[in-house]
């Protein structure tokens, strides 16, 4: 048997330290970009151009770069840029997954990301791969056979977004400088998959001051629509209620 070596000091452990000598996970970034678009929620995919599960639709993601990424999130900017050539949009981690299952290469982590941009400002441009991405509606994406884990990862990531809907002014982030009050909903109730009543809507936003009239109007049907703008600085702001789902009768009540 070898002795274990002696270490004086913190510096001399650490420069003969040999991160080799231990097996280490693949550790890759997977991201969940959704947007509202044709009146349905939509989801950015890659077509995955190399094996392993070539020719499968996935998340946008890649590989951690232990020399050029200081964190994850550094990662996750990084990899959607060169996967769909978005520039930074808001990106917020889910949660981290890892086993020896969901990857056939080996153990495998993934930090999930999600984010909620603007369709009409984040278009897919030219990519620096040769990935095929496409906007796919969430309901047509989830019923798809996805490489890897990505229909779990999706699933997660779609819940945390329609969770956070329910509470934060997230939705908001895809209205224009001017709106209504009936088009910030619709948006709110394109992500939730459910309709919400509309004075209880109008109250809740109104009442937190995340919306502010503006004076003007546009004419919508024969009638004419209050224009309101965004209040707050950013769309983090929690509302101190969460907006209800939708309640089913009893079976008491429907007899």
């Amino acid at each position: 048997m070898s002795k274990e070596t002696i270490h004086t000091s913190e510096q001399e452990y650490l420069a003969h330290y040999q991160k080799t000598d231990y097996d280490t996970p693949l550790f890759t970034v997977d991201m969940a970009i959704f947007s509202v678009a044709k009146g349905q929620l939509q989801v950015l995919m890659i077509q995955r151009s190399n094996f392993p599960e070539k020719g499968k639709w996935a998340l946008p993601g890649g590989f951690v770069d232990l020399k050029t990424d200081p964190d994850l999130m550094a990662t996750a900017h990084r990899k959607l840029l060169e996967k769909t050539g978005i520039h930074s949009p808001y990106l917020e981690q889910v949660e981290t997954i890892g086993n020896q299952y969901r990857d056939p290469r080996g153990w495998s982590i993934t930090s999930l990301y999600f984010a909620l941009i603007d369709f009409n400002k984040f278009q897919i441009q030219q990519s620096t791969t040769t990935e095929k991405s496409e906007w796919l509606s969430i309901n047509e994406a989830l019923k798809l056979d996805l490489a890897f884990d990505h229909k779990d990862l999706l699933q997660l990531a779609f819940d945390r977004l329609c969770n956070k809907t329910r509470y934060t002014a997230l939705p908001a982030s895809l209205m224009p400088e001017l709106f209504t009050l009936t088009e910030l909903q619709t948006i709110y109730e394109i992500i939730l998959g459910h309709t919400l009543e509309k004075k209880s809507f109008r109250r809740r936003m109104q009442e937190a001051a995340v919306v502010e009239e503006t004076g003007q109007q546009k004419i919508v049907g024969k009638r004419p629509a209050q224009l309101f703008r965004y209040a707050l600085d950013n769309y983090h702001f929690t509302f101190p209620r969460m907006l209800e789902t939708p309640r089913h009768p009893t079976e008491n009540e429907k007899s």
